[in-house]
């Protein structure tokens, strides 16, 4: 993946995840090379991911906010690990968290398709 998607991807607060056609904004979180996405309860709903789907992120420039790059990815339902909790929880903006489920989407940079130049 190249250091400009990285960038990107740690400095985004929300991300666009395509599941079945259906493109849905969310917060989400940027570690260990992966997005980390927190669902369901009273939480962010992403209709259709599950456990094994492949999904599409889109990403904007942290620079021009306008469409970097589209990246496909596979999302894996994880156990409630405390780092990883207590990570998504220091993430989250506002209101004590409320999800159900966690998943890591893990990108696949062979599929990376983007609009300009920045990506290089």
């Amino acid at each position: 993946m190249t250091r400009l998607l990285d960038n990107a991807l740690r400095k985004a607060a929300a991300v666009w995840i395509t599941v079945d056609d259906r493109p849905r904004l969310v917060w989400a979180l940027w570690r260990d090379g992966a997005l980390w996405v927190a669902v369901g309860g009273d939480e962010q709903q992403v209709p259709g991911l599950r456990d094994g789907v492949t999904c599409t992120i889109t990403v904007r420039s942290p620079t021009t906010h306008s469409h970097l790059a589209d990246v496909p990815a596979t999302a894996s339902l994880v156990e409630r690990e405390k780092e990883v909790t207590d990570a998504l929880r220091a993430a989250r903006l506002n209101a004590e968290p409320a999800w159900t489920e966690v998943y890591r989407l893990d990108p696949d940079s062979q599929g990376l398709r983007g609009d300009g130049a920045e990506l290089g």
